[in-house]
């Protein structure tokens, strides 16, 4: 169990939640920046296996595919809030 918690809180203090963010709050169309967010957590995942997809753990690359998913959508979120105050 503290085993998934952290690679959670890892994820979004890490690349893919931060980064996630900040594409997400690049565009307007929330579907692009879950998109972005996503494929950051992909990158991340394989950067930080050394290059090699032999070594990434299954799990780990679902959780930081859906952290990038929920920071890209909540930063486009806060775009959109943000353009109409």
């Amino acid at each position: 169990m503290l085993e998934i918690l952290g690679t959670i809180g890892a994820n979004v203090i890490s690349l893919p939640g931060i980064l996630g963010l900040a594409l997400g709050m690049m565009t307007r169309r929330v579907w692009l920046g879950a998109l972005m967010g996503g494929i950051v957590g992909v990158l991340a995942t394989f950067v930080f296996a050394h290059g090699s997809f032999a070594t990434v753990n299954t799990f780990e690359l679902l959780i930081a595919i859906g952290i990038g998913l929920c920071a890209g959508s909540v930063g486009s979120a806060i775009r959109i809030k943000g353009a109409t105050v």
